[in-house]
């Protein structure tokens, strides 16, 4: 049996500490604050924020094992914002919402996917995904969609030349530099369905969180690792 977190926004301290000085960790604290009523602050360091915030890990991984103690001592939410993190596979004993992707739509169709995708395994499946030519991790989202259909990662055709994005997938040119493009076809002998996601400019990744906060603070939680997508399947967010 796993203790259950009283909701933050019922205590004294109604912080979300932001952990990370990349460009995501700056875009939280940027656009948070005009998102929700709680204070948005930097992550100060061990022993630096009272009990009761929520620590949304936004950073490389330099400072996770550090808020994960604090959390583990005090109890507190941690929402892992990073993609392949160790603390995956952790059993821990505080909240832990592992969040590799923020947009709440997306995730929604992904839920659908992954709830139906099993029946179309006799049919043809392809998926293409696109984003800017600097990305060179794993793209996350596309190898759940392609799980979801039972395909392979290797499946996957991974696009990253802008002449390519702007003339075959109709990514505008302002938006070259930031996007996220998702493609499904699945085709049998008289027909085929096209399932298309857009993702231009700004990723909505503070709106998406201020709505995983919310869930948070109005749910309590047990001591155990949650899947944002689980958040989505309870109709939280």
């Amino acid at each position: 049996m796993h203790s259950e977190s009283s909701a933050p926004g019922s205590g004294a301290n109604h912080a979300v500490i932001v952990v990370g000085t990349g460009k995501l960790a700056q875009e939280l604290l940027r656009e948070l604050p005009g998102l929700q009523d709680a204070a948005v602050l930097p992550w100060a360091g061990a022993g630096a924020h009272p009990p009761g915030a929520v620590f949304v890990h936004a950073g490389s991984g330099r400072s996770l094992a550090e808020v994960a103690a604090h959390c583990r001592a005090t109890g507190d939410v941690l929402i892992e914002l990073a993609t392949g993190s160790v603390l995956e596979q952790d059993e821990p004993a505080f909240p832990l919402v592992i969040c590799p992707n923020t947009n709440i739509l997306m995730l929604k169709f992904m839920a659908m996917l992954g709830a139906h995708g099993h029946r179309f395994r006799h049919e043809s499946r392809q998926i293409v995904e696109s984003h800017q030519a600097g990305k060179t991790s794993v793209a996350g989202t596309a190898v759940t969609l392609a799980e979801s259909l039972g395909l392979a990662s290797a499946d996957i055709v991974s696009v990253r030349d802008p002449q390519v994005q702007q003339a075959e997938l109709g990514i505008p040119a302002e938006h070259l530099a930031r996007h996220a493009y998702h493609r499904i076809e699945i085709a049998d002998t008289v027909g085929r369905i096209v399932l298309e996601t857009r993702v231009l400019g700004e990723a909505p990744y503070a709106a998406g969180v201020a709505q995983i906060l919310a869930a948070v603070r109005t749910h309590p939680l047990e001591h155990r690792r949650y899947s944002v997508m689980e958040f989505v399947e309870r109709g939280w967010v």
